[in-house]
């Protein structure tokens, strides 16, 4: 069964929250939890300060995974996501803080905090998982 690279989007956007991870430069895994944003290209933004261990990892490792989704009752729906991030400033920046701040109003409030930044993962892979059905619809995506 095919599924709209629509339908994934939107899909994705619903969900607020996500598991990110990164690796340290020793090699060691780290994962956390965000707030993610969507682009119409399938961009996700989020914001950290500049001195978590998340914006240290994806300075030296520009390469980031999320789960998303699989997290709400009923809803037996995920994406895994591989892709490269980074920190884009001047109108870059611009663009992808209006992204993050179309889901999450009150991220103007945090510009104010001192070294928030905001990174930007654009994907290479993803796999978008329904177990509502039996079988289950697995689709993937490279980029």
């Amino acid at each position: 069964m095919t599924i709209p690279r629509e339908e994934v989007l939107g899909f994705m956007r619903m969900q607020r929250y996500a598991v990110q991870a990164s690796v340290s430069s020793s090699d060691a895994p780290q994962g956390a939890v965000v707030g993610i944003a969507i682009s119409d290209s399938f961009e996700i933004v989020f914001d950290t300060l500049g001195t978590s261990r998340k914006a240290a990892n994806l300075r030296g490792n520009s390469r980031i995974a999320f789960v998303v989704g699989g997290l709400g009752e009923g809803d037996a729906r995920t994406v895994q996501y591989e892709g490269i991030a980074d920190e884009p400033t001047g109108d870059e920046g611009e663009r992808i803080r209006e992204i993050y701040f179309e889901t999450f109003p009150d991220g103007r409030d945090r510009l104010s905090w001192p070294g928030i930044t905001h990174f930007r993962a654009q994907p290479r892979w993803l796999r978008y998982s329904d177990y509502r059905h039996d079988p289950p619809i697995i689709v993937e995506f490279t980029f």
